[in-house]
């Protein structure tokens, strides 16, 4: 009998999982106790074992793929078993690619279709996107009336996006045959704009969609800069009445290639310069003591490149801490508490602690230690809000934010309190080192009654933090500073460190939040303390 292997919920906040790597493909035999795949949490990437025995039938999740908590990841069972039922028919992977090969089949014959109603010769212009936040355009005013002669860079239109006012030329010559937008009228981007082809030509049956390519096709190149250039089109709209008639790409073309658009002779409408002016331009000999004033504008314009916005998809746990975060800012109501250190003390407790044999601790474990004992003296900073009622946390378990490339997580130390310094670094640096190659286990990510985020190691001074809930605060921990203070009335060489609390006002008021900084405070500032 198969059996149906779901996505598991490896931690109590995950919703969805995803497949980082399957490490059996379909027809592999399964032991109980084999890996079958790395699943990729809210919060780590986890080892998943199969519990059952038999031959890998089906793969439910492709590798890279996520799905949500108890779908099927994969259906195990006896080698030839019918698991159609299972699967509502579907086969292994291997055969859903043909599935979608399928699906995708009468897709492509309806753009086939769409782009077969168009005659030759005719090309469909659709409202261009003229600016980044341009959902749609309004046709301002027609230059140009069905019937009229286009020649190429003719003016068409004027444009009103939601930025400005812009000249929309055309690409093509022939005869205007459709006004898809009224003068006056607005339509989305990508509808159809109107229709230029040859006089006479029957346009009635062509639709709108914008996957309907026209019969003639322009290089990529050329539609790129097409864009560009409609994007600058406002810049070139001067009522100046002694500017020069240009079109923008042919402008941007002449900027690109440091041509003198006033040498220009144009060839469009009106004398305007349109793009092949550009292309078929000579320039004639120039006076010598000009050449270098011109040599050197060219130069600098050839020498530019324009940068390209590039994109990345984000990962599990990098979607998980913006939705977290995003919950925690605009749910609870943060506000903030500053306090400044003298860690001259701190300082020399660190070095008598370092001098020891095989013993070294950092200024971060020494704040996990305080922190901890202070939590402990103030157990409303170790509670948590939920809804009707607040909880006391009974246990002292510190989170310590740890950066990895894909953002940010916070392994918990448990029962902080009760451990030492050389447990406390042990535990951190062996929690950082397996956080930052994605070794860290769900469990060890879970329960943190208190958060640290710790900043100084970056030489920044003062930060505040978004509180790691369902813990009602966190401590932001910037470098130490050494600076001239104020000591016994004589102004002396110091050492201090700012540290910032942000509390949840629901559960934390502020005269609690100063008394538990106060309490650090004095931890840090007398090591000797911690020990009473």
């Amino acid at each position: 009998m198969a059996e149906v292997i779901t996505m598991p919920r490896l931690s109590d906040t995950m919703t969805e999982g995803k497949v980082a790597k399957w490490h059996k493909k379909v027809g592999d035999k399964i032991k109980e106790g084999d890996i079958l795949a790395e699943i990729e949490t809210d919060k780590a990437v986890q080892d998943f074992e199969s519990e059952v025995e038999g031959t890998l039938l089906y793969v439910g999740v492709e590798e890279g793929a996520a799905a949500v908590v108890d779908s099927v990841l994969a259906i195990i069972g006896n080698e030839g078993e019918d698991i159609s039922g299972l699967t509502g028919g579907a086969a292994a992977p291997s055969n859903g690619s043909e599935e979608k090969k399928s699906e995708e089949q009468p897709k492509t014959e309806t753009v086939e279709a769409a782009a077969a109603e168009v005659p030759a010769g005719v090309e469909v212009i659709t409202m261009p996107r003229l600016s980044d936040t341009m959902t749609e355009g309004k046709v301002a005013k027609w230059h140009k009336n069905v019937g009229d002669t286009v020649k190429e860079g003719d003016l068409l239109a004027e444009i009103e996006t939601d930025k400005a006012v812009q000249d929309f030329e055309s690409e093509f010559n022939g005869v205007l045959l459709k006004q898809g937008v009224e003068e006056g009228g607005a339509a989305p981007v990508d509808s159809v704009l109107a229709i230029i082809g040859p006089a006479g030509t029957d346009v009635s049956a062509v639709g709108a969609p914008k996957s309907a390519a026209p019969a003639t096709e322009k290089p990529a190149e050329q539609k790129a800069e097409a864009k560009t250039e409609e994007k600058t089109a406002a810049a070139v709209s001067s009522s100046s009445s002694d500017r020069v008639a240009i079109s923008p790409l042919a402008k941007k073309m002449a900027q690109d290639k440091g041509v003198d658009i006033n040498a220009v002779q144009g060839s469009g409408e009106n004398g305007r310069i349109v793009k092949k002016d550009i292309e078929n331009y000579q320039p004639a000999a120039k006076p010598a003591a000009s050449a270098p004033a011109a040599s050197a504008a060219a130069q600098v314009a050839v020498s530019f490149v324009q940068g390209e916005d590039t994109e990345t998809p984000n990962s599990q746990v990098r979607n998980v801490i913006a939705k977290r975060l995003s919950e925690s800012k605009f749910s609870a109501p943060h506000y903030y508490l500053m306090v400044e250190i003298n860690m001259d003390k701190a300082i020399e407790a660190r070095k008598e602690i370092n001098s020891i044999p095989d013993t070294k601790i950092s200024f971060n474990d020494m704040i996990i230690k305080a922190t901890a004992i202070a939590l402990r003296k103030h157990p409303q900073v170790n509670s948590s809000w939920a809804g009707d009622k607040i909880i006391h946390r009974g246990n002292i378990n510190v989170g310590v934010a740890v950066a990895i490339p894909d953002g940010l997580v916070v392994p918990v130390l448990k029962n902080t309190d009760q451990m030492s310094y050389t447990q406390i670094s042990a535990a951190v640096k062996d929690m950082a080192s397996r956080a930052k190659n994605k070794g860290l286990k769900a469990n060890e990510m879970e329960g943190s009654t208190f958060s640290i985020s710790n900043l100084g190691m970056f030489g920044i001074e003062t930060f505040t933090s978004i509180i790691n809930q369902p813990n009602s605060a966190i401590l932001s921990v910037g470098a130490i500073i050494e600076k001239p203070i104020v000591k016994n009335g004589q102004i002396v060489v110091g050492n201090t460190m700012k540290l910032s609390l942000a509390c949840d006002h629901r559960v934390v008021d502020g005269a609690t939040g100063a008394q538990f900084l106060q309490t650090l405070r004095t931890y840090l500032e007398n090591p000797l303390t911690l020990l009473l």
